[in-house]
């Protein structure tokens, strides 16, 4: 599979925000995941709400939504870029005593939307672990990845 020249380097090898200028406005959407893993004990107070600092899953959904709407802020060379949906999903692995985190991020605009969905999955993983950190300090935050982008010129993409 060919990768398409770095976008964010100009002719002189010099960092800059690329141009979106002349690109078309589309509709853009973009999914992204990741998991963190904790003691059974660690994930049955998160279900049972009985968490000291508060409803664990409500307060890392909010700070996903909020973490999507501050990407620019912290990725360098993103564009801010206007939300029309940021979802948050959670489900529990009872199995693996994991919950996984599935963020689907929306615009219509020049640029996609992956850097909003992957942040605001991170963000919801790590707002669970700074919530039960007391309980359990070797929770493991993992597989952080896109799953599927659509729209703009390169069209439709779906993780294997």
């Amino acid at each position: 599979m060919s990768q398409s020249p770095l976008t964010h380097f100009d002719a002189q090898g010099q960092a800059h925000m690329v141009d979106v200028g002349a690109k078309t406005e589309t509709a853009r959407r973009a999914v992204a995941a990741g998991r963190i893993r904790m003691q059974p004990q660690t994930l049955a107070t998160i279900l049972a709400g009985n968490n000291k600092k508060g409803d664990v899953l409500g307060i890392a959904r909010i700070a996903a939504i909020q973490g999507s709407k501050r990407t620019a802020e912290l990725i360098p060379l993103c564009h801010p870029i206007p939300l029309t949906r940021v979802a948050v999903e959670f489900t529990i692995d009872e199995a693996a005593s994991a919950i996984d985190c599935a963020v689907t991020a929306e615009t219509v605009g020049r640029t996609g939307v992956e850097m909003e969905a992957l942040t605001a999955a991170s963000v919801a993983l790590l707002t669970i672990y700074d919530m039960a950190k007391a309980m359990d300090r070797g929770m493991q935050i993992e597989s952080i990845r896109l799953l599927e982008k659509e729209g703009g010129k390169s069209g439709h993409w779906k993780a294997l």
